[in-house]
């Protein structure tokens, strides 16, 4: 489904991409991982169209041109931004309807809408609320279903449990585990790399901008290799 090749992003003289080749197939949870810095965030902003960039970035066989978030959007991309990027003074209710500019079947749109208040119940009750006054697991539930609402068939989700207390951070990833079930295709961003690795299918360890280790999951979870700064195993106690 998206296949990125030789991938690199500038921001003035600085290369945070370094030429990253990566594959996500259909119906797979791909990750990416690794500390601040690794070039997550910016790898994902240039799929979605957010970012320029050099390589190659074809979604479904059709290359993707750098900055064309909105075509990117349409022909099925939706992000989950980093700090959910919700529209606080906005309500609930018209945060979600920003989700279905995009869509021409307007009426089934709506009906998607109040779908997603079945799914999110804390949304339907709070719908005329300022977007603003949730909490942030409230918000992130927001941006999500704002992001579904576009019938996305690539959802990519950059730190989705970033800030959030655990019993919400185990709710979000619970969620992706549901998208998954549901056919939803995603590319995930992570620090939490121990609880990453135990929903994705494949992962990428991402260093300043390369990769330096990929593969099925629960290998790379399994591998010594892999530093302690990344996985955050505590080692065993000395007798």
């Amino acid at each position: 489904m998206l296949k990125v090749r030789g991938l690199e992003v500038f921001y003035g003289p600085i290369r945070a991409v370094r030429g990253i080749d990566l594959d996500v197939a259909q119906g797979e949870i791909v990750a990416l991982i690794g500390a601040n810095g690794a070039g997550k965030t910016t790898t994902v902003r240039a799929i979605a169209g957010l970012a320029p960039f050099r390589g190659t970035i074809s979604f479904n066989d059709h290359a993707l041109a750098p900055n064309h978030a909105e075509r990117n959007l349409r022909a099925g991309i939706a992000l989950v931004p980093e700090g959910r990027g919700i529209l606080g003074k906005m309500s609930v209710e018209d945060n979600l309807l920003m989700g279905i500019y995009c869509r021409a079947d307007q009426a089934d749109a709506k009906a998607d809408i109040a779908r997603m208040y079945e799914r999110f119940a804390i949304l339907g009750e709070r719908r005329a609320q300022m977007a603003s006054l949730l909490s942030g697991g409230e918000q992130q539930m927001l941006a999500i279903a704002r992001a579904l609402l576009s019938r996305p068939r690539l959802l990519l989700l950059d730190e989705p449990s970033l800030g959030l207390a655990p019993k919400m951070s185990d709710t979000v990833f619970g969620l992706i585990t549901e998208l998954r079930r549901d056919g939803m295709t995603v590319l995930l961003v992570e620090q939490k790399a121990r609880q990453t690795l135990k929903v994705a299918d494949r992962a990428y360890l991402l260093e300043t901008g390369r990769v330096i280790r990929s593969g099925a999951a629960a290998e790379l979870a399994g591998d010594s290799q892999i530093s302690d700064a990344f996985l955050g195993r505590t080692s065993p106690a000395q007798p």
